[in-house]
């Protein structure tokens, strides 16, 4: 373009939508070269801001009358966007009253332009012409303001009627309505404000973190009313030949999170990311979500079900659910569109914050026969003081700051059992800890503070491992070996000849009915396992103590006197004698898993 026509461009560009003087008298403009010098330097920045306008806002011819239809309907500026189905993120982080000026800039620019380049009128003292009386297609509604043409020379000059979203220009105060889709989603809470008050929520809680991700949770009747605009606009999107869908249109929790990410790591100091362990959750409310998608339980009542935990049956998933499966002509039918405006906008929830759990593992030794490995509660009433979970709990959730705790180990011992040798893999799930990281020096503290605490108890090998690493303690559980050594009690007098037999016994296959002091909590079943090898060590006529290598799984004690004949066969049968435990211990778990680290 020629410097001429740059300048030709801006001054048709600023008369045509400021409309300071008659279309005649921009042709008269072009062609004046003392005019054009004179006016060109005060042009430029307005051609400038223009172009740089409808290029931030992505916005085309063709969005126009999508764009008239919407603001009649009254969506808000970045509605508007959204429907247009605007990608660019810098758009919608515009003020809201940027915004308004882009998009008045915009509808007046293509307003003007479409009427500077219609027919010149045959006299310049008659410049109105027949076509101009013609209605718009669209008449504007009670928020749109026409800006009515005026002439330096108080003629009486055609009014081109333009569509604004700003307050009227004497400067008065006009109403703000709330948007017909978010429901002021998109309209109060996109400003630094709510940006400041998210972030003081999330410093109040004091988390330790690098980045988060930031989720939106929104009331169920923005999908309803976005699905009624979307069939508002649904012919000019067709007559325009636009190959849109609904899927296109961009979503508002999308929409929501560009327009406040920046602002919210400009106040955290931190990236808002895609993904992330730390998530900062908005949520919005608004009284009328019932009402507005009740219809839908009547016609699509099988998409609705109450489900644990939910106030309404209305949730999101529910009401997509149904508006896939109403067509358009019975929603129609049903359902206002464009909708009705809102009497009340959305209110905010408190913002909470959600950090991923942290994991830790380890190996325990128990030496207490008073200790259960989990708080013991009988009929409603506790019975230990203590357990082996809670010791070790303690000091890691001083130290990740974390809620609360998950604890697995591979199997577990009876209160009165011990379990020595190089102690019973475990792993702890820290929930929503306020600090996760901790190298190895920090997390050796850790094992130290908890050894320290106690004597019933002794942590080794403490560090910490992501989730997939737990699944490794379980993978095969029942194929693993355990050791154990058992007091034994025999009733009638033995002498060391007596239980010699017992070391040539190899891969016992056993079964075992779900034992009577555990048939409260575990199902009744019969369970096989085998006994791979045994020894003994004579003490005196009535005691001996048993080694046993067992499949994990195994009931040892059950084993040992063979409860009322539900374990068979049992050590009792193999001696023909009867015989009780007196005291057990575990000295080994096979599992390889977490891995040792050296003293």
């Amino acid at each position: 373009m020629t410097c001429i026509a740059v300048q030709k461009y801006a001054i048709e560009k600023y008369l045509a939508v400021h409309r300071r003087v008659h279309r005649t008298d921009c042709c008269v403009l072009y062609w004046n070269s003392s005019l054009r010098s004179r006016f060109f330097l005060s042009f430029v920045f307005f051609l400038q801001y223009a172009d740089l306008s409808v290029a931030m806002l992505s916005l085309r011819e063709k969005d126009r009358p999508i764009i008239q239809k919407l603001l009649e309907a009254g969506c808000c500026g970045r509605c508007i966007l959204r429907f247009c189905c605007i990608g660019t993120q810098s758009a919608y982080r515009l003020s809201t009253e940027d915004l308004q000026k882009e998009l008045n800039a915009f509808v007046s620019s293509t307003e003007a332009t479409a009427a500077a380049a219609a027919p010149p009128p045959q006299s310049e003292t008659n410049t109105h012409t027949p076509s101009d009386d013609q209605p718009s297609d669209d008449p504007p509604s009670k928020r749109i303001k026409l800006d009515p043409d005026s002439s330096e020379d108080g003629g009486g000059s055609e009014s081109v009627p333009v569509v604004t979203l700003g307050p009227p220009a004497d400067g008065t105060e006009s109403p703000v309505c709330v948007c017909v889709v978010c429901l002021g989603v998109l309209q109060d809470f996109c400003d630094p404000h709510f940006a400041k008050k998210i972030s003081e929520a999330v410093k109040s809680e004091d988390y330790a973190f690098e980045d988060l991700v930031l989720s939106v949770s929104l009331p169920a009747q923005l999908s309803v009313r976005e699905h009624s605009c979307w069939l508002h606009i649904k012919k000019e999107v067709r007559e325009k030949a636009m190959v849109l869908d609904k899927e296109d249109v961009i979503q508002v929790n999308k929409a929501f999170k560009w327009a406040i990410q920046g602002m919210l790591s400009q106040e955290l100091k931190v990236p808002v990311v895609t993904k992330s362990p730390f998530e900062v959750a908005v949520g919005f409310i608004h009284p009328d979500t019932d009402a507005d998608c009740h219809f839908l339980a009547e016609t699509c009542s099988d998409c609705f079900k109450p489900t644990k935990n939910k106030e309404s049956v209305f949730t999101r998933m529910a009401v997509v659910k149904a508006l896939d499966k109403i067509n358009d002509k019975r929603f129609l039918k049903e359902y206002p569109c464009p909708p009705m405006r809102p009497q009340a906008a959305c209110v905010a929830q408190d913002t909470t914050c959600l950090h991923v759990s942290a994991f830790v593992a380890g190996r325990y030794n128990k030496f207490s026969r008073t200790l259960p490995q989990t708080p013991w509660v009988i009929d409603g009433e506790r019975r230990m003081e203590s357990s082996v979970e809670e010791l070790i709990a303690a000091p890691l959730l001083n130290a990740f700051k974390s809620d609360s705790f998950n604890f697995s180990s591979s199997g577990r011992e009876d209160v009165d059992v011990r379990t020595l040798g190089n102690g019973r893999p475990f792993a702890m799930e820290l929930l929503n800890p306020h600090r996760s990281k901790f190298n190895k020096m920090e997390v050796r503290r850790i094992q130290e503070e908890i050894n320290q605490s106690t004597d019933k108890i002794r942590v080794r090998d403490l560090q910490m491992v992501s989730r997939d690493a737990m699944s490794r303690m379980k993978e095969g559980e029942e194929e693993k070996t355990k050791c154990y050594s058992a007091l034994i009690w025999t009733q009638k007098a033995i002498a060391e000849e007596d239980i010699k037999f017992i070391a040539n016994i190899k891969d016992l296959e056993i079964a075992q009915k779900t034992p009577l002091r555990v048939l409260h909590r575990r199902p009744l079943a019969v369970r096989q396992r085998v006994i791979h090898s045994m020894s003994t060590r004579y003490r005196d006529p009535h005691h001996f103590t048993l080694l046993l290598k067992t499949q994990a799984g195994t009931y040892i004690k059950e084993f040992v006197h063979g409860d009322f004949g539900r374990t068979k066969p049992n050590l009792g049968q193999l001696m023909k004698a009867e015989v009780d435990i007196l005291e057990l211990d575990v000295e080994s778990v096979d599992v390889d898993w977490p891995p040792a680290i050296p003293e």
